[in-house]
């Protein structure tokens, strides 16, 4: 499988050819006006929007916020936007996208920010004013096509995936029809719709597959909502429609799926990468990250209900454990990633994705499971479970950990999606042609290299951790720190850990457990080791790379 970078540059040569090659009769959209920078540049205008009317809400303001640090500069201005609950579109500051959450500018919106009369004055006021759109709105209106239908009617340009093609995969009871159609290895899901019961239907349901109507495990969720909102474990046919009619009720989805919940196997994700020039969709898949909940011994019996819920993924845990790559068959990767590539082709995805799914090994029966082709190895199945048609990117999320595997860094995965998008319009392609987005090493590495003598470069180490109760929001809070101080060009900046010696010497030495300096240690962290959820996850990668054995 060739590199993401060898892509990307093939990418961008075809397009440059293509550009050459351009003749007197080649049809091109209305023209707009474009801004210079004082070098003159053409500036990159980029509508940002973030919010929505789900309860994604808060999720999408951090990632707007994560996007609006690493894509500004000289070359790039972003403008903000946020709908609100109502589907009203409001104009806002960057110091209001760095709210706290969205209730606390939600209720001054009418004064501090430029409100629209109407999404189609907003769409207007978009087509006007910048030149391609970002949409980072989680779940519905910005996954399931409503945001891409307004900006297609429009003519913006935008990044991502189109309404169509959106709307079919954001649900997952249509996408799971839809995949065991293209030959792929589904699991056995039941539809709850609006006020039906259907009790005698999904009993018939428990009963195909070989379940106890009274005491068969299954996930219900929502089937349009994302994040692992209102996700739940239940047990039997009135359990489960007791969960699905509470799902309901909470407004969160009239459209629920009953699941069989997948025991003994291991839950994976995946970044998907466009590179294709134009409409031309050519997509790479990174490394995929393997989902482990751990719960340390503690016999409690909810452990048996543990599923990777909203807490579990965002917030700080011990109780999640994050590999990439996932520690599976060779071959069952490598299926993964062929899956994963197939399905973005299949179902019209544009950009980048996100693609969930589980690994079960031989050892689980899987005789109520379609008798699809795709997905079996020698090792074990692989079912392909929600597509994500806007990823998180929030500071540690996926898109950025499994990116910073082959050498992106969090401007550079980011830019290189927006200037990829560039590529399917061509009053935007020359951005693209003239962009550096290709992988490289973060900013302080190349300073540290080539500059190191210049007295004009600052020296910060930028340490955070330490043992007491507030260091999981030190870790954030370092790493925002860390991320938004390598913007500087003057400064060579590395993020550290402070860790207690007994965590990495114990076996080692434990009769030195002395509560001084000396029983503390910092760990100078890589690229990839500060994008963990936890100080116990970086301590443990800082371990594995120096010791392996000891790792395991």
């Amino acid at each position: 499988m060739a590199s993401v970078a060898h892509i990307w540059k093939l990418a961008l040569l075809r397009q440059r050819q293509q550009n050459d090659a351009v003749g007197p009769n080649t049809r091109f959209t209305a023209p707009k006006s474009f801004v210079l920078a004082p070098n003159s540049v053409r500036v990159l205008r980029v509508g940002l929007v973030c919010g929505g009317p789900s309860a994604e809400r808060g999720i999408s303001l951090n990632s707007a916020r994560s996007v609006l640090d690493n894509i500004q500069g000289d070359d790039l201005r972003v403008s903000c936007y946020y709908i609100d609950c109502n589907l009203n579109a409001y104009a806002i500051s960057s110091a209001q996208a760095y709210s706290n959450t969205p209730a606390d500018f939600d209720f001054k919106l009418e004064n501090l920010a430029q409100g629209f009369r109407s999404l189609s004055e907003f769409a207007e006021h978009l087509a006007a004013s910048v030149d391609i759109v970002f949409p980072v709105i989680h779940g519905r209106f910005g996954e399931d096509g409503g945001i891409q239908e307004l900006l297609e009617e429009y003519n913006i340009p935008f990044v991502g995936t189109g309404s169509k093609e959106c709307l079919q995969a954001f649900d997952k009871y249509d996408a799971s029809m839809e995949l065991s159609k293209l030959g792929f290895i589904t699991a056995p899901s039941f539809l709850v719709q609006g006020s039906e019961r259907n009790e005698s239907e999904l009993s018939k349901w428990f009963s195909r597959n070989q379940l106890d109507p009274y005491s068969g495990k299954v996930v219900v969720k929502p089937a349009r909502a994302g994040s692992s909102i209102g996700v739940k474990v239940a047990y039997g046919v009135h359990d489960s429609l007791t969960k699905a009619n509470e799902i309901i009720s909470e407004g969160i989805d009239d459209r629920v799926l009953v699941e069989i919940f997948l025991e003994g196997g291991s839950e994976f994700t995946a970044i998907v990468l466009d590179v294709g020039s134009g409409l031309d969709c050519h997509p790479v898949v990174l490394l995929p990250t393997e989902v482990e909940l751990q719960f340390h011994g503690s016999g409690d019996a909810r452990e048996n209900d543990a599923i990777f819920n909203y807490r579990r993924k965002y917030l700080p845990t011990q109780q999640v454990v994050y590999h990439t790559p996932p520690r599976f068959p060779i071959d069952v990767i490598e299926v993964i990633r062929e899956g994963a590539s197939l399905l973005f082709q299949r179902l019209g995805l544009r950009d980048f994705a996100r693609i969930d799914g589980w690994y079960l090994p031989n050892s689980v029966n899987m005789l109520s499971f379609s008798k699809s082709k795709f997905g079996r190895t020698e090792s074990g199945n692989i079912l392909f479970t929600d597509i994500n048609l806007i990823s998180g990117m929030e500071q540690t999320s996926f898109l950025f950990q499994q990116a910073s595997k082959v050498g992106f860094s969090h401007s550079n995965i980011l830019r290189s999606i927006i200037y990829h998008a560039c590529l399917r319009f061509p009053n935007l392609a020359s951005f693209s042609s003239g962009s550096s987005n290709l992988p490289r090493r973060s900013k302080s590495s190349q300073i540290r290299e080539v500059i190191s003598n210049d007295e004009s470069i600052r020296k910060v180490s930028v340490i955070f951790g330490g043992d007491t109760s507030e260091r999981q929001v030190s870790l954030m809070s370092g790493t925002n720190v860390w991320l938004n101080l390598q913007a500087f060009g003057d400064l060579e900046v590395t993020p550290c850990l402070l860790a207690s010696t007994s965590e990495y010497s114990s076996s080692v030495d434990s009769d030195s457990k002395e509560n001084d300096v000396s029983s503390r240690t910092v760990w100078s962290l890589p690229y990839s080791l500060v994008l963990r959820h936890t100080t116990e996850e970086v301590i443990a990668a800082c371990i594995e790379a120096i010791e392996p054995a000891r790792a395991h």
